[in-house]
Parts: structure tokens; sequence; C-alpha cells
């Protein structure tokens, strides 16, 4: 389990790196959903997404003389390390899946990466074999104390900056990794706040394995257009801390991720990735979710 001083201790790492990013507001959306929302805009953040506040958190407490950075991912976490790494001066190779964006794969080697193609079966294999065989090191992107408690610096960040707890706040989950940091600072400085997770209804992973007691993978990789939540289960390590912080979990249809994309890019103004939109598609569909709710936009690498 990670703690909140893990995170408020991360969150002093982080500082001189990173952006505290706004909290948005809508009057538009909030007439349309029949809530008030608050928008924790982390597609703002450097890299255009949280996941560089965990890649660089572990980064920064290697040991000195650390001779390179690995990472497996689609996209967000790939910028994250590679950026940690140019902090460091030292090389990355990020391995990143078949189905990976255009746009992604260019921000990685933008940041001075090397970019190696690995289908999604063989990706963890043939990444760690390469961090052994070159001495770097492999920052996992969720299942890692580190980047979970560096995911959860933009929880205590809406913590600070919102004065009145909402009733509960939403957070897509993938991996665990973000929902894991977040919902340690939620129930630590508002122990009453709901914190509920998102998936896509093809990728429910999360919520089978928290309704099963156990972690649960899927058969395959999930076909959604939400390409941030596509790993096959929680990690070993997000998963307590799930069943232990996270009230709910509730999932949405390829259609109303859509839509809600749509109706985010409308109405905030802003360039979010449909993973970002999975909060505001649970509207959509009627879920009954609380009134005043916090939504955290998770990244905005994306292109029409």
């Amino acid at each position: 389990m990670i703690e909140l001083s893990d995170v408020q201790a991360a969150a002093t790492r982080l500082e001189p790196h990173v952006h505290r990013t706004p909290v948005l507001t809508s009057r538009t959306l909030n007439a349309a959903l029949g809530r008030e929302l608050l928008f924790k805009a982390d597609h703002l953040q450097k890299t255009g997404s949280f996941k560089v506040r965990g890649a660089l958190n572990a980064a920064l407490q290697l040991p000195a003389g650390t001779p390179g950075l690995v990472a497996l991912s689609s996209g967000n976490h790939a910028q994250g390390v590679a950026f940690a790494a140019r902090v460091l001066g030292v090389p990355a190779t990020i391995f990143m899946y078949d189905d990976s964006t255009d746009l992604k794969r260019g921000a990685v080697r933008a940041y001075g990466a090397a970019v190696m193609d690995s289908p999604r079966a063989e990706g963890d294999i043939h990444a760690r074999e390469y961090a052994a065989q070159h001495g770097f090191h492999f920052i996992h992107p969720y299942d890692d104390r580190h980047v979970m408690a560096g995911q959860g610096t933009q929880g205590l960040e809406f913590t600070q900056q919102v004065k009145d707890a909402p009733d509960a706040v939403l957070v897509a989950v993938g991996g665990g990794g973000m929902v894991s940091g977040i919902a340690t600072v939620i129930k630590a400085v508002w122990p009453h706040t709901r914190v509920i997770g998102v998936e896509p209804a093809v990728a429910d992973d999360a919520r089978q394995s928290l309704a099963a007691g156990k972690r649960v993978s899927l058969p395959a990789p999930p076909q959604t257009v939400a390409d941030g939540v596509r790993s096959l289960s929680v990690g070993a390590l997000t998963f307590p801390v799930m069943q232990g912080r996270v009230d709910e979990i509730v999932t949405a249809s390829e259609d109303s991720i859509r839509a809600a994309h749509r109706l985010m890019m409308q109405h905030l103004k802003q360039v979010v990735e449909p993973t970002a939109a999975l909060p505001i598609a649970t509207l959509l569909e009627g879920k009954n979710l609380p009134e005043r709710l916090g939504v955290f936009i998770c990244g905005g690498n994306w292109l029409p």
C-alpha cells in the first residue's frame, strides 16, 4: 500500500519539473448533465498527460549512475519515461505496441527516446530483456509504488485547489496506477468522498476483479477507442489499493465514449483524448452518480 505521505513526498520531488494543472469548469456541461463538474486538467501537463508524474517520480529515486530507462507503453507512459530520461540526462528505449498512434510515437521520439515496436503479447518480455541486457532500469506504467505515488499528486493538487469536498471523483482505470494514487489522497483528505473508477464496457477487468475479490484478466486486448486503458488486467500492486480505497467501478459503451469526447471538445474548448472522456460517458448513460463531481482529465494526446 502507498500512503498520503508517499504522495506528498512525490509532490515535493516533482515540483521543479511539472506543471500544477488547473481545475476547469463549464456552465454548459453542468446544465446539460445536471451536475456540478470540476475538471482536473492534467491533459495540460507536460507530455500531455498525467503519466509523466509517475514516471518521473520513479526515475528521480533511481541510484546515481543509472545508465538509462526502458518502458513499455501505448503512448502516454512512453512520453513520460522519455521526458524523465531527458531530465536525468540518460538515454531511453521505449517499446510501443503495434496499435500505438503515430502521434504518440512521434512525441516519444521528439523527447529523444528510441522507439521499438512490440506486439502486446510479448512486449513485457522484450522490454525487460532489453533492460537486463543493457543495464537500464525498467519503469512499469502502473504496477510500481513510486509510479502510483507520482500519479496521486494530481489528486493532492485537486484537494488543495477545490474548497469543498465533492461528493465523488471519477477516474479512468486501466492498470490502476492513477486511480490508486488519487484514491489514496482522496480517502485521506476527504474520507466521505466516493472514488469511482470508470472503464470501457469492453475492457472491464477492474470491475470484474473487484467483484470477484481477485485479479481477473481479459482474454485478449480490448478493442476500445479509449486507447489509454487497453491493459489486460489491473496490477498486483494496484489491486489491493483499489480494493481498499475505490468505492465502485462503472463502465461506458464505445458510443457513449465517442459522444462524451465530442461534448468535452465542444464545450470545454480543450483537446482531450477519448480515454479522458470516460467519466463523462458514464453521465451520458444516466448512471446513478452524485451531483458534485471531480473529474480527472487524464490526457490530451489526440488528433482528429
